[in-house]
C-alpha cells in the first residue's frame, strides 16, 4: 500500500516520477486566468485566520458543504469562521474521490508544513497550527505567491475598472511578480441583463464616449481597450453560454442597440445576433493587437433562483449547460479567419463530452503564425479533477499537437490554490511516463523534457508574449 499524498502521490511509476521531480517540480508558475482580487495583493493582505484564505468565496467547497447537508449559515452566513472552518473539516473526510481532498490537503501539506488528514477529529489542532501560521509574514498575499513560484498573474478586470491597484502594485519595485489585467467585456456585451443601460452609462463615463449607438459602444471599447493595453494587458476572456454565429447586417444591430437603450427588452434571435457582432469586433480588436482571446463556454448560471437572489452569483449554483455545438464556434473562427483576424484563441468547454470536438474544430484553424494557434483550455471548473485532466489531455493528444499546450491556469479566487498546478502536473507527467513505460512513445527524455517544461510553463510564456525569461 502507498503512504497517503507521498512524493510520489499520483505518479504510478518511475518514469512518471522522473519526468515530475526532475522537470516539472521546479518549474515556474504562470497564472494566465484567475479571479483573485488585485486590492489584496496591493494591500499584501494577511490572513487572521484559515477559514479566510480557505472558505472565503470558494464554491466549490460550499456546494459539497451543502451536499452533507450542512447548514447554509455555516456556510455563507454569519457563525463564526471558527464554526465554519470546523463544519468543512467534518465534511473534508467524507470527500472521498473528490478533488477537494487532495487541494486541501496539498494546501496543508504546502504552506502549513501540515502532513497528517483533516477531519473532525483533527479539526481544532489543524485550526491552531494554521492560525499560528497565518500569524507570520511568510504568509502574507505576496508572500504565498512568491513561494508559490509564481512570476505572472492575471486577474480578470471590466472595461470600467481603473486599474489603479495594478498600478499600485507595479510601483513596488520590491514585489517581482508581475500582476497584469485581462480583459473580461461580459457586461458590455450582456444587453438582455436589467442593468445594461446602467453599465452603459458608467462605460461612457470612464472612456469619454457617449455610447449611445452601436459604433460608438466599440469606440468607447477602444478606448478602454487602449488603456488596457498601457497597463499590460496582452489577455481578454469572455464568459459565454456558448459560441454563437448569428451573423446580421450593421443596420439591423444598430437597431437592435437602439430598442434596448430605449428600455425594451430584446429577443433571443436579437440578442444572438447582437453577440456574434460584439464577438467579431472583439476578435479583430485582439488579433490587430496580437492578444489572446479565451472562450469559456459551456455553463447554465444561477440556476437556484431563491438562493441567487440571496447570495448573488459565483456562489455554488451553476452547472454544465449540455446545449454546446461546434457548429457555432467554426462559424465563428471562420468568420474572422476570413478576414485574416482570428487571433489566437483558447477554447473551454465545461461540457466534457465537447473534448472531440474542440479538438476537431482547433485543427481547421491553425497555421504558422504561432504554434497550437488555437488551444484546447485545461479541464475547466467541474473538469479540473483527475478524471478531467487526464480525458483532456488524452483528448488534446490523439487530436492535436499536445507538446504545444499552455497548460494549467488556477481560475481560483484563493491564493492557496498554485497547488493546483502541482496537481495538475502530477497527472500529466503520470499520463506521459505511463505511455513509455507502456512502449507507446520511447525513452527519449530530451524530448520528454522539453514537452513538460513546455506544457508546465514555457509554452504559455512564448504563446501570450509575456516579458518573462524562459
Amino acid at each position: 500500500m502507498k503512504k497517503f499524498m507521498d512524493k510520489d502521490f499520483i505518479l504510478s511509476n518511475k518514469t512518471s516520477a522522473k519526468l515530475f521531480h526532475e522537470y516539472a517540480e521546479k518549474m515556474p508558475i504562470l497564472d494566465y486566468h484567475c479571479h483573485i482580487n488585485p486590492a489584496e495583493i496591493a494591500a499584501d493582505r494577511k490572513f487572521d485566520n484559515i477559514t479566510q484564505v480557505w472558505l472565503g468565496g470558494d464554491h466549490y467547497k460550499w456546494r459539497f458543504m451543502r451536499s452533507c447537508g450542512v447548514d447554509e449559515n455555516l456556510i455563507t452566513g454569519d457563525a463564526s469562521d471558527h464554526d465554519k472552518f470546523i463544519a468543512w473539516a467534518g465534511c473534508l473526510g467524507k470527500a472521498i474521490g473528490n478533488p477537494l481532498y487532495h487541494w486541501s490537503h496539498l494546501e496543508l501539506q504546502r504552506y502549513f508544513g501540515y502532513n497528517g488528514i483533516l477531519n473532525a477529529d483533527t479539526a481544532e489542532e489543524v485550526w491552531k497550527l494554521c492560525n499560528k501560521k497565518l500569524k507570520s509574514p511568510k504568509l502574507s498575499v505576496r508572500n504565498i505567491i512568491k513561494q508559490s513560484g509564481v512570476t505572472l498573474i492575471c486577474t480578470t478586470d471590466d472595461p470600467v475598472d481603473p486599474l489603479n491597484f495594478h498600478d499600485e502594485i507595479r510601483a513596488d519595485k520590491s514585489f517581482k511578480v508581475q500582476v497584469l489585467p485581462a480583459w473580461r467585456p461580459d457586461k458590455a456585451m450582456n444587453l438582455e441583463k436589467a442593468t445594461y443601460t446602467e453599465y452603459l452609462s458608467e462605460l461612457s463615463r470612464v472612456s469619454g464616449v457617449t455610447v449611445d449607438s452601436f459604433a460608438n459602444l466599440v469606440k468607447a471599447l477602444r478606448s478602454r481597450l487602449d488603456f488596457f493595453e498601457s497597463k499590460g494587458c496582452l489577455v481578454s476572456d469572455h464568459a459565454l453560454n456558448y459560441v454563437m454565429y448569428a451573423p446580421a447586417s450593421s443596420e439591423e444591430i444598430e437597431a437592435i442597440f437602439a430598442k434596448r437603450i430605449k428600455g425594451a427588452s430584446v429577443t433571443t434571435e436579437e440578442e444572438l445576433k447582437f453577440k456574434t457582432a460584439f464577438m467579431l469586433e472583439m476578435g479583430r480588436e485582439y488579433a490587430r493587437r496580437n492578444w489572446v482571446m479565451q472562450l469559456h463556454y459551456g455553463c447554465k448560471r444561477d440556476n437556484n433562483t431563491k438562493h441567487f437572489d440571496r447570495l448573488g452569483p459565483d456562489t455554488g449554483y451553476d452547472c454544465i449547460n449540455t446545449e454546446t455545438s461546434s457548429v457555432g464556434l467554426a462559424d465563428f473562427l471562420n468568420a474572422l479567419d476570413r478576414e485574416d483576424s482570428l487571433p489566437k484563441t483558447i477554447l473551454y468547454s465545461l461540457n466534457p463530452a465537447d473534448n472531440e470536438s474542440i479538438g476537431t474544430v482547433l485543427g481547421c484553424f491553425q497555421d504558422s503564425s504561432a504554434v497550437a494557434k488555437i488551444q484546447q483550455g485545461s479541464a475547466w471548473w467541474f473538469n479540473d479533477n483527475r478524471i478531467g485532466m487526464e480525458n483532456q489531455i488524452k483528448s488534446l493528444a490523439n487530436l492535436g499537437n499536445l507538446s504545444g499546450f499552455v497548460g494549467m491556469l488556477t481560475d481560483s479566487r484563493s491564493f492557496l490554490s498554485y497547488t493546483r498546478h502541482e496537481y495538475f502536473r502530477r497527472i500529466l507527467c503520470n499520463v506521459l511516463g505511463t505511455w513509455v513505460e507502456n512502449g507507446e512513445y520511447p525513452e527519449d527524455y530530451k524530448t520528454l523534457e522539453q514537452i513538460v517544461k513546455g506544457i508546465s510553463y514555457n509554452n504559455a510564456v512564448t504563446y501570450f508574449g509575456f516579458d518573462l525569461k524562459i
